[in-house]
């Protein structure tokens, strides 16, 4: 049997298992924060900038990570949709509280294909699927009864239990992570930090100070 010693030379926690790739370990955490998170384990932090260089960061949920990415969706004609157009790069950061867990992600990021938002749409209740037409996310109004009307109007062109098709104006992006590093919460601020850096076909993993 192997020691401590010899399976995490590195002497870190065994919360961070000794994989040479970061979406198992990011699987790992994020279904045992799926198990115990009391709020929602999907939300993170997705901060962006664009042409301006200036940032800014918003919540989102998570709705599908695999090797290839991590993949959320939103209104095409949203700031955060056009700061990626501008400069399709972005950070993401999850954090739970109760296991005293940060992720953070970055790298480039890409549309998702029709066929993947046309599935994902169809799979959102009939009120999330009206509610995308109905929205002029970002835009300004003058009061909230502009919003009533339109979904109102909305509700009746598409009454429950009725399709409803996906506006051209909404869809998802992929990130494609380059780096990904895990924070585990320590005594007296001595925090654990795993980083994985992409190199080539590969990873390189290295744990940081705090």
């Amino acid at each position: 049997m192997r020691t401590h010693e010899e399976s995490n030379p590195h002497g870190l926690s065994d919360a961070f298992g000794d994989e040479a790739r970061p979406m198992p370990l990011f699987k790992s955490w994020y279904a045992e924060a799926g198990r115990t998170d009391p709020a929602n384990p999907t939300a993170f932090a997705l901060a962006t900038a664009g042409a301006s260089s200036k940032p800014s960061v918003r919540m989102l949920l998570l709705k599908g990570a695999d090797e290839s990415g991590f993949v959320f969706y939103t209104n095409l004609n949203s700031n955060k949709a056009a700061e990626l157009r501008e400069n399709p790069y972005a950070s993401m950061c999850f954090h739970w509280e109760n296991l005293l867990r940060q992720i953070r992600i970055s790298g480039p990021v890409t549309r998702v294909s029709d066929a993947e938002a046309d599935a994902h749409f169809a799979s959102r209740d009939h009120g999330s699927r009206v509610g995308a037409w109905a929205s002029l996310q970002s835009s300004s109004m003058v009061s909230r009864a502009e919003l009533r009307q339109r979904l109102a109007e909305l509700q009746a062109e598409y009454p429950e239990g009725s399709e409803v098709p996906r506006p051209p104006h909404w869809s998802g992006w992929r990130l494609e992570p380059g780096e990904v590093e895990f924070w585990l919460n320590g005594a007296d601020r001595l925090h654990e930090r795993l980083l994985y850096r992409k190199a080539g076909d590969g990873w390189e993993r290295s744990i940081l100070y705090p």
